[in-house]
């Protein structure tokens, strides 16, 4: 082994006591240390390790395969030998193979074939302050495997900015072990202030600008692909002599992305133009330089919608002070950052988790793979989210991956099994049971390496086109292929002819595995292919992402039989599906993906989807003619949302492979209009009516219930109220207020409880005569039990009984105390006020002229008598003198007539 000194050599003693004494530990060291390649290698020889291998996970493949040749170098072998490395699609290892570099769809996948992980003695989480959605997973899994099958299985966990202390209070308190590092000196230089122009153009001086000022090759940090396609086409022409320029990101081919990694030639330098790819565990050789856009691309995820968009966000501090310090991991280096001093206090400490912001349906099909009810089950440095967790849940339940309790099906362990989103696994696994499995290959290899058509071709959002030419790349049909991104479609193409394996690979164990086996799919097959993977947002080139999240699903047919349900899903793919079955079936496959993203055209040429949601498409595009959209790709913004990938639907093929799905509505609802019950029959597609017509024979609950939904909506006043009814209903208000044992019958409540009291006499009323014929006066008055009843006329009467013999009306409509309106001479002789409720409530009493207009307002009748009554008579007298105004109103007869009998 060449042993070239490296700061992490001084810790490494230290840790190696801390993983042979407490089996975990946390390694800080700074970047440069090369913590990365000389700690597997050095823990290789320890005596708990005898026979055992050593799985290194890297959230990266670019850096997972670098680093496996460099420690492969480090032992003078070829890589597959000593260390090797395993990823989906690709896997150097063999019988000898000690330290395996792995990604983290991988680890994932190693774990659910055997949670013991015999054979392994060591896992290393390295990088984790990436904190991606599968290390924690990973970390979590590996965790609980220790606790309860395996307490000899370390675990080591690696950062250079990670807080070690959660993590090693997560494990128990692990020891933290810190190696300094080897950093040069790295000068910062923050811009002026926000640039008023393009992030591309402020790239393009700061690149000239380097390089004039400085030696060495420049590292150039951008958000996503199209950034740097951008930047690369500025700076054609413009850089120096001997100045070589090269992208690097995800999807680039292995040979472009070397090109980048490695020392520029003798007498030449680089300007690497990079995602975030490059932020960690890569070291590109000669970098002195390091331009930082200060920005991240994202991948944010909506339970209100079900769906992801993919957004450009500030980097945190974390990553800026990663992107830094690959300026100073050979020699002193300076670091352009373009934003300004102020706006760098500002900046947020640590990039959020994937954890908080990714579709969780991935991790939650992994848990229930593993046999976790909840994730509770696992100890997390962050759990998941309950509302996208809920989310998830619901979406694995309609495509069948769990039962109602949660546990995972035999249809969900095969969609664990092969390595997909889940939505992509489920339509693989039902377009195999249709003899679709190459286009569906094709269409999930599609949707999972983002759009193929750059420019204005990548305008249509018809998905046929571009199914049609990965068929073609993979030899499938002969279809003439419009030319798209080369690299682009051999990459999709070649992932398509995986899946088609994997799916084969499943075939061959459905029937070599007892039935229900726990996890079907070989150690080596499984692991090549790697778990649930979506590309490095970062690599996106046109910002939009392939959303592989939402809800909604198909669960699969019940088979008589296992053998039958394996022969069924098994199916040999066919010959492939010529141009019309392509318009056919691409739809159909979509659905199967999105089925909450089925659409149904409106008249204006809009669509609704399943999900409630409206959706249009950017231009008039032959797609608009379709009644039914399957949609794969719609952004998230608002209600409306913008069709960008989707292929037309038959509506036939709605009815035959949804039609579980598809619901009979019977409703009545009241028409104004008509003052009549309309009863409809509805037959719904989610938020899609896809028919409705008159309902002949409504049952009479529908019926009832449309005119209780109608007073709900619209209140009591709808109903027949005579004046005799809103009396009653004004007395029996006065006696709620008093006591409340009463019956509140406001107009609110009345309405709120309509189906207490109002149903029981809807029977055989559907018309507006029918309604008119109900009495209101004795449903109130049923409301009374049989004391209230005997009560109500003395506490609330109706009618007042004055001295001169008239029965004059209570008046209970007003906010005030119940009055009554009686001409003075009638209550001659009246000492006292009347009073009703219970003897708590005086009736206000409104004394009359003759002619019946008011003269005075008194709830106290004594004191009316004893002190206004006398400058009252004046007046009256003065007015009415032919009447009757007695000196002593308390001992005169009260009259209804001008004066009493016998009196002049």
């Amino acid at each position: 082994m060449t042993k070239l000194p490296l700061p992490i050599d001084e810790v490494i003693p230290e840790l190696k006591t801390a993983l042979g004494t407490a089996g975990t530990a946390v390694l800080l060291a700074e970047p440069g240390a090369g913590k990365t390649t000389r700690v597997p290698l050095s823990l290789l020889g320890e005596p708990w390790m005898e026979g055992q291998r050593i799985l290194l996970l890297e959230p990266r493949r670019l850096a997972a395969r670098a680093a496996a040749v460099y420690m492969a170098s480090q032992l003078g072998e070829a890589v597959g030998e000593t260390v090797g490395y395993r990823m989906r699609g690709e896997s150097r290892v063999s019988a000898k193979t000690r330290i395996t570099v792995v990604t983290e769809g991988i680890l994932t996948r190693l774990l659910q074939q055997d949670p013991t992980l015999l054979g392994t003695g060591l896992v290393i989480f390295d990088e984790f302050h990436e904190r991606s959605l599968h290390a924690d997973l990973g970390l979590a899994l590996a965790w609980q495997s220790r606790q309860l099958l395996r307490e000899d299985l370390r675990l080591l966990v690696m950062s250079a900015t990670l807080d070690a202390r959660p993590i090693a209070d997560l494990l128990d308190g692990a020891p933290i072990v810190q190696s300094r590092g080897r950093m040069f000196p790295v000068e910062t230089v923050y811009a002026p202030g926000t640039p008023k122009e393009p992030l591309e153009r402020t790239v393009q001086r700061a690149v000239l600008r380097a390089l004039a000022a400085h030696d060495g090759s420049v590292l150039v940090f951008l958000p996503g692909a199209r950034e740097i396609r951008r930047v690369e086409s500025l700076l054609a022409g413009e850089l120096p002599a001997g100045v070589l320029l090269a992208p690097l990101y995800g999807a680039l081919p292995q040979a472009e992305q070397r090109q980048a990694i490695e020392p520029a030639p003798a007498g030449r330098r680089k300007v690497v133009l990079a995602t975030s790819i490059a932020e960690s565990s890569l070291t590109v050789d000669g970098v002195t330089v390091v331009i930082d856009g200060g920005l991240r691309r994202t991948s944010l995820f909506s339970p209100r919608t079900g769906m992801s968009r993919l957004v450009t966000a500030r980097a945190a501090r974390d990553s800026a002070d990663q992107r830094r310090g690959r300026a100073g991991r050979t020699a002193p280096g300076v670091c352009y950052r373009l934003w300004s001093e102020a706006e760098d206090r500002l900046l947020a400490a640590r990039t959020p988790p994937e954890m908080l912001e990714a579709d969780l349906a991935p991790l939650a099909l992994e848990l229930a793979a593993w046999g976790a009810a909840a994730p509770d089950e696992l100890a997390w440095l962050d759990a998941p989210p309950p509302a996208p967790y809920a989310r998830a849940v619901q979406l694995l339940r309609q495509l069948d991956a769990l039962d109602a309790a949660g546990r995972i099906t035999a249809h969900g362990r095969r969609m664990a099994a092969l390595g997909l989103h889940p939505r992509l696994a489920h339509m693989l696994l039902r377009a195999r049971e249709l003899g679709l499995g190459a286009p569906a290959c094709a269409l999930a290899a599609l949707l999972e390496e983002r759009d193929l058509l750059r420019g204005p071709a990548g305008r249509d959002a018809d998905l046929r086109g571009r199914l049609a030419l990965v068929l073609a790349a993979s030899g499938r049909t002969s279809a003439a292929a419009q030319e798209p991104a080369p690299d682009g479609l051999r990459r999709v193409a070649a992932l398509a002819r995986q899946w088609e394996q994997r799916l084969a690979e499943l075939e061959r164990l459905a029937f070599t595995e007892p039935a229900g086996a726990a996890s079907p799919g070989s150690p080596d097959t499984s692991a090549e292919l790697g778990g649930p993977v979506v590309p490095d947002a970062e690599d996106d080139p046109d910002f939009e992402p392939t959303d592989v999240a939402g809800s909604a699903g198909q669960p699969d047919e019940e088979a008589p039989s296992a053998a039958t349900e394996q022969a069924s899903h098994f199916r040999a793919a066919g010959s492939p599906a010529d141009g019309t079955d392509l318009d056919r079936c691409c739809g159909l496959l979509v659905s199967f993906a999105y089925p909450d993203r089925i659409a149904f055209r409106r008249p204006d040429g809009r669509y609704l989807m399943r999900n409630g949601r409206g959706a249009q498409l950017l231009s008039k595009d032959a797609l608009g003619l379709s009644a039914f959209l399957a949609i794969a790709e719609v952004d998230d913004e608002g209600t409306e949302g913008r069709i960008l990938l989707a292929a037309p639907l038959e509506e036939e093929e709605v009815y035959r492979h949804h039609g579980a799905d598809i619901a009979e509505e019977r409703s009545a609802e009241w028409d104004d209009a008509s003052g009549t019950v309309r009863a409809r029959i509805r037959r719904t597609f989610g938020a899609i009516v896809l028919r409705e017509q008159p309902d002949p024979a409504p049952g009479p609950e529908q019926i009832t219930q449309a005119l209780l939904d109608a007073v709900a909506a619209k209140g009591v006043a709808i109903l027949p109220w005579t004046e005799k009814a809103r009396k009653l209903q004004e007395r029996l208000m006065f006696l709620h207020h008093l006591n409340e044992e009463w019956p509140d019958v406001s107009e609110e409540t009345l309405a709120a409880t309509a189906e207490e009291w109002l149903a029981p006499y809807l029977s055989g009323v559907r018309k507006r005569a029918d309604l008119q014929a109900l009495s209101l006066y004795s449903m109130l008055e049923n409301l009374l039990t049989w004391p209230q009843q005997q009560e109500l006329n003395a506490e609330a009467p109706t009618h007042l009984l004055v001295p001169s013999g008239s029965k004059i009306q209570v008046h209970y409509d007003g906010p005030q105390a119940p009055y009554a309106a009686v001409r003075l001479q009638e209550v001659f002789g009246m000492m006292e006020t009347p009073r009703i409720g219970f003897g708590r409530v005086p009736i206000t009493l409104h004394l009359l002229s003759p002619a019946s207009r008011p003269v005075q307002v008194t709830s106290d009748l004594r004191n009316f008598w004893q002190h206004t009554y006398f400058e009252v008579k004046k007046d009256l007298k003065g007015r009415y003198p032919k009447h009757y105004w007695p000196d002593d109103p308390l001992q005169a007869t009260a009259t209804r007539k001008v004066r009493p009998d016998g009196q002049r």
